[in-house]
C-alpha cells in the first residue's frame, strides 16, 4: 500500500458521521435515489476506485467511508491514500466493492465532501510551502469555514501542514477592532478579558499599528494579531515583542506575500481562504 501522512489522528466518527448524515438526507429528499433504484437491480454488484485527476493533498477520506456504509454496511471500503497523501492523476485513493445501488447512490456526498477536503488540504500545502524558505512561521486557519464543516476542513488543514486557530468562539479570547472600540480602547478590552477569562484562557488582541502594540503588551496579552501590517514594520512588530507574546500576522495572504511575511519573524501566520476559498480537488469514481 502506498505510504501516506500516519501521524494526523483521525477525527471521532461521532463529530464525522453527522455531517455526512445530513448530506445524504439532503440528497436523498423524500423518495431516495429514483435513478439508481429503477435501473439497477438489487443483486447488482460493482468494483470501483476513486482516483485522482489532478495532483493535490488527500483529506476527508473517513468522510467518504462513512457515506458509502451508512447507504449499506456491505459496501466494502479499502483506503489506499489516507490524508495527508500526496497523490498524482491517476493515483487511487478508495477501492470499493459491494451492491452498485448503495455505491452510486453515496457517490456524490462522498465526492463531495473529499474533493472539498482535498482542496482545503491542498491549498494549504501550497502555503506552507510556500512559506518554509523563509522563516519558522506556522500556516493556521480561521473561523472562516463552511458553516457545518468547519471541523473537517480544519482537519484537512493539519492534512496540508497547517495548524489550527481557535476553534470557535468559546476556546479562546480574540479581541478584535470592534471590540475595542465598544471597550474604549485595548488597554481596558484586555482588563476585562482577563477579568472573566479563567486562567487556562488565552488572551488575543488584533492591532493594527505599533501604538496599539505596545498597549497590548504592556497589559500581559498572550498572543497580538498583527493585521494587515507590511513586511518592514512586521519586523519591527516582532522586535517590540522580543518574545513577550506569540506574534501572528494576518491579511489578505497569498502564496505570492507569504514568504515576505514569513521573514518578518512572526510565529504565525493566518489565512482566511484556504478554508472559505479553496478549490476542489479533481477525484472521480469510476467502474474497475
Amino acid at each position: 500500500m502506498p505510504e501516506f501522512v500516519s501521524d494526523i489522528l483521525p477525527l471521532p466518527r461521532l463529530l464525522v458521521e453527522p455531517v455526512v448524515r445530513a448530506a445524504l438526507l439532503e440528497d436523498l429528499g423524500r423518495a431516495g435515489d429514483v435513478t439508481t433504484d429503477a435501473i439497477v437491480p438489487p443483486e447488482a454488484r460493482l468494483d470501483g476506485v476513486i482516483a485522482a485527476r489532478q495532483n493535490g493533498v488527500i483529506s476527508g477520506v473517513d468522510a467518504a467511508r462513512i457515506a458509502f456504509e451508512l447507504i449499506d454496511p456491505a459496501v466494502v471500503v479499502t483506503v489506499e491514500r489516507g490524508d495527508g497523501a500526496r497523490v498524482a492523476p491517476g493515483d487511487v485513493v478508495i477501492r470499493l466493492a459491494g451492491p452498485a445501488r448503495a455505491i452510486l447512490t453515496a457517490e456524490r456526498v462522498a465526492l463531495n465532501l473529499l474533493c472539498r477536503m482535498s482542496g482545503v488540504a491542498t491549498a494549504t500545502a501550497g502555503l506552507v510551502a510556500a512559506a518554509r524558505p523563509h522563516g519558522r512561521a506556522a500556516i493556521v486557519c480561521t473561523r472562516k469555514t463552511t458553516p457545518g464543516l468547519r471541523g473537517l476542513e480544519k482537519h484537512a488543514v493539519r492534512a496540508g501542514g497547517g495548524s489550527n486557530h481557535r476553534f470557535g468562539l468559546d476556546d479562546a479570547v480574540l479581541i478584535k477592532d470592534n471590540h475595542v472600540a465598544v471597550a474604549g480602547g485595548i488597554v481596558p478590552a484586555i482588563e476585562r478579558a482577563r477579568a472573566r477569562a479563567g486562567h487556562l484562557v488565552k488572551i488575543e488582541v488584533e492591532v493594527d499599528t505599533l501604538d496599539q502594540l505596545e498597549q497590548a503588551l504592556s497589559v500581559g496579552a498572550d498572543a497580538v494579531l498583527l493585521d494587515n501590517m507590511a513586511p518592514e514594520t512586521l519586523r519591527r512588530a516582532v522586535a517590540m515583542i522580543d518574545g513577550r507574546a506569540l506574534a501572528e500576522a494576518s491579511g489578505r495572504i497569498t502564496a505570492e506575500t507569504v514568504g515576505a511575511v514569513a521573514a518578518s519573524g512572526v510565529d504565525l501566520i493566518s489565512c482566511g481562504w484556504i478554508t472559505h476559498s479553496a478549490a476542489i480537488i479533481d477525484l472521480g469514481l469510476d467502474a474497475a
